[in-house]
């Protein structure tokens, strides 16, 4: 089980551990996951995300390899721009959910902690004739979120660097309380916020400075107790839930990002044939009818049928409300349709209601 460097500084915060992607992490703080969760919908949060990757590429023909190997099109993007995309096997199914930063030397690539080995075989695989350099700089590479309302203001005073006029998915560097990073206006949370990265070797020092500096605004550590629950409630969706190896990007409603116009790319035949046919599932929100929880893998039935299965669920804490995510057929992805949660045994009532159950709010 890996450790990040601020594990130390977890443990004598109070956090709980526990075991995630093959890393041991915070799970929550003693404020619990609900405060935690308020705290980024209201003033600020900060979360260790350094168990995700990070890849650098460079070279003559970066620009040409990263258009043939992700989704989306690459040439609407300026420098000091960052993008969501999807990594796609030739069948069109999801291998990873990517980010895209457009640095002034070349790129960098933001993978998940599970996916990190797997992700950067594939893009390996598929070098050959191509001049580039592609490095894995995770281990050199520190990354935290600070999302929330107040975010911006907190970092705002550790920098001498104006954070007002940087737009949502763009980024910039910048030296922050001593520490020269990058930082992207980007997040999984539904707020505005800046994901940062740092050199590893500055991590528990600014993580403590950070502290203090947000301290003031109602800035709290925050676990994936919390980082669940409000990318869920954004409905953003989670490698391993909303999106897999069996599942296209138009079934899980993340077609936004496949760029089909642009010249040929990694299951770009299998993705126009998907778009043009009907889905054989689509990816749903639903809201709880009779007073129960909704779990992932839980059934989904109409009909005294199973149809389909849930892919997260909770009680929201911004609603109030149980809801979840799930896959059905397209038949049954009308608002108002009435389904079950097959929930050990008993059917529980559920109608399919709007996406996102939050709206998030980005500074544009």
């Amino acid at each position: 089980m890996q450790r990040t460097r601020l594990y130390d500084s977890h443990v004598a915060l109070g956090g709980r551990m526990v075991p995630f992607a093959g890393w041991e992490l915070p799970v929550q703080y003693p404020t619990g996951p609900l405060v935690e969760h308020n705290a980024v919908r209201t003033a600020a949060g900060v979360f260790d995300i350094d168990h995700m990757g990070q890849f650098s590429l460079t070279g003559l023909d970066a620009d040409a390899f990263l258009q043939f190997v992700q989704v989306y099109d690459i040439s609407q993007m300026q420098v000091w721009d960052a993008h969501y995309s999807l990594l796609c096997y030739e069948e069109g199914a999801i291998i990873d959910d990517i980010f895209l930063y457009r640095l002034p030397e070349g790129w960098m690539i933001a993978v998940n902690a599970d996916n990190r080995a797997k992700d950067l075989a594939w893009l390996q695989s598929h070098a050959t004739g191509y001049r580039i350099q592609l490095t894995d700089i995770s281990d050199e590479t520190y990354m935290l979120a600070v999302q929330g309302p107040k975010a911006a203001e907190v970092l705002q005073r550790m920098t001498d660097t104006d954070l007002e006029n940087i737009a949502a998915r763009t980024g910039l560097r910048a030296t922050v309380g001593g520490v020269e990073m990058l930082l992207g206006r980007t997040g999984y949370t539904g707020e505005d916020g800046f994901e940062l990265y740092l050199p590893a070797e500055s991590a528990v020092s600014f993580w403590n400075d950070l502290l203090a500096a947000g301290a003031a605004d109602g800035l709290l550590p925050c676990g994936l107790a919390a980082r669940d629950s409000l990318r869920f409630e954004a409905c953003m969706p989670l490698y391993g839930h909303e999106i897999d190896a069996e599942t296209n990007p138009f079934e899980a409603r993340q077609g936004w990002t496949v760029s089909l116009e642009k010249p040929d790319f990694l299951g770009r035949a299998a993705l126009l044939q998907a778009k043009a046919e009907e889905n054989r599932k689509i990816l749903v929100g639903f809201e709880m009818i009779e007073r129960a929880v909704p779990r992932d893998h839980y059934e989904i039935a109409v009909g005294g049928q199973v149809v389909g299965y849930v892919t997260t669920g909770m009680k929201s804490p911004t609603l109030d409300k149980f809801v979840g995510l799930g896959y059905v057929p397209p038949a049954y992805q009308k608002l108002g349709t009435e389904i079950d949660i097959l929930i050990r045994g008993a059917a529980k009532k559920a109608k399919i209601v709007r996406r996102p159950f939050y709206k998030p709010r980005y500074k544009e």
